[in-house]
């Protein structure tokens, strides 16, 4: 037995918390949008407010272009569709 009162063998102690080891960069993903989802809001933004504006205000302005509103109302919808399509296969692919 030695003097201070150990006994011989290992006097390591391990204390558990109950909470499992957290990674730094997982929490500053989960936090936010971050970019893609901010380039995701812009273009619903776009796809809602500014196309349709733009369709509500083609009469007064497509007369300087020389299209119809008719051309307007096919040709305006169609850049939301290209791009909501564009970013999702940007989101998709930067996805590790």
């Amino acid at each position: 037995m030695s003097s201070d009162g150990a006994a011989n063998g290992d006097d390591t102690v391990t204390v558990t918390t109950g909470e499992a080891p957290t990674d730094a960069a997982a929490d500053d993903e989960e936090e936010g949008l971050g970019r893609v989802g901010w380039v995701l809001v812009a273009a619903v933004v776009v796809a809602v407010l500014v196309v349709p504006g733009m369709v509500y205000l083609w009469p007064a302005g497509g007369a300087v272009f020389g299209a119809t509103y008719r051309s307007a109302m096919l040709v305006l919808p169609m850049i939301p569709a290209v791009i909501l399509g564009l970013i999702a296969v940007w989101s998709m692919r930067d996805r590790r």
